[in-house]
């Protein structure tokens, strides 16, 4: 089955290049030793608790930090559609704004910013290797994230490659929603390491709650498997704990018996982090979580501990 493309205005086929949200040095969160983090902008996906929200949509948009306002009205003056407003609770009129950015662009708190950048192969490649040493002595990396990496086959499989050429651990995060052949023919090459999320066992739970069926993500999770069981590929399938969400008994056992059966070992919990609302004001997108029930705290150790514990007993290790 081949992927649809993103969300977003941008055309995310085989030539187009993706926005960068950020390149992230000195991480420790996302792969193995000291790593720099490429975040790529745009997802298939649209995952109702994403933790990079402004990772979704492809194109390029307008974000507000009303913390980080002065109030100095100077992006008032340089936005010429009048697309910026006081009495509005997120400060700009998405209709009005033709995202220009030349408010961003005269902002001199940083409220007000552009979210994606275009970046060339060569530019990431060589502020990334730069921090060579580090890896090497670390046993670290570069980590593909995003958004997904994989909706721009070819402008990945050219920036993993540059980078593994230079000796250098790549790994890459994905929702695992891409299309295998190109995937297998552009990217998987120069992939050391795969961290592939499985979310939603029940397909109909999965387009409901990320908004496709998880056929595809099935299909190549096991393709994947295949290939790490032969020595090919490091894998390790995580999945996001979301409170009423995946992070139920009768989620986590499927996945666990779905695991099991496919001769499996390992998986990786993620406990739920609830600081993503606020980057989703920011972007002027509505919340359809707000209010409910474990989605304002951080997830306890013991809930996780529970889930581990399904796992566990199906024989897996939890990592």
């Amino acid at each position: 089955m081949t992927a649809p493309p993103p969300h977003g205005e941008r055309n995310a086929s085989e030539e187009a290049a993706p926005l960068i949200l950020d390149v992230k040095g000195n991480s420790l969160d996302d792969g193995p030793g000291i790593r720099s983090v490429v975040f790529f902008k745009g997802c298939p996906l649209t995952c109702v608790w994403c933790h990079n929200p402004e990772s979704k949509k492809a194109a390029a948009e307008l974000a507000y930090d009303a913390g980080a306002c002065t109030g100095c009205e100077t992006c008032l003056t340089a936005c010429e559609k009048g697309a910026l407003d006081r009495n509005l609770p997120g400060y700009v009129d998405r209709q009005a704004c033709d995202r220009c950015f030349a408010c961003a662009a005269v902002c001199p708190s940083g409220a007000l910013e552009r979210v994606g950048l275009e970046r060339s192969v060569d530019e990431i490649t060589a502020s990334i290797l730069k921090d060579k040493p580090f890896f090497d002595t670390s046993g670290g990396g570069v980590t593909f994230s995003g958004g997904e990496p994989t909706l721009f086959p070819s402008f990945l499989g050219r920036l993993a490659e540059s980078i593994k050429r230079a000796g250098v651990h790549t790994l890459l995060e994905t929702c695992g929603f891409f299309d295998g052949e190109r995937f297998a023919a552009l990217v998987l090459p120069h992939l050391d390491t795969i961290y592939f999320d499985l979310k939603l066992f029940d397909r109909a739970a999965h387009r409901r709650f990320c908004g496709l069926p998880n056929d595809v993500l099935i299909d190549n999770f096991l393709t994947l498997a295949d290939l790490a069981h032969r020595g090919a590929i490091e894998l390790l399938p995580r999945i996001p704990l979301v409170p009423e969400i995946t992070a139920t008994e009768a989620n986590i056992a499927a996945w666990a018996e779905f695991l099991a059966r496919h001769h499996w070992g390992e998986v990786k919990l993620l406990a739920y982090n609830p600081l993503w609302p606020e980057k989703v004001a920011k972007i002027g997108e509505d919340n359809s979580l707000a209010g409910q029930d474990g989605m304002q705290t951080w997830m306890p150790a013991e809930e996780v501990a529970r889930l581990e514990d399904v796992f566990h007993r199906a024989g897996i290790a939890t990592l």
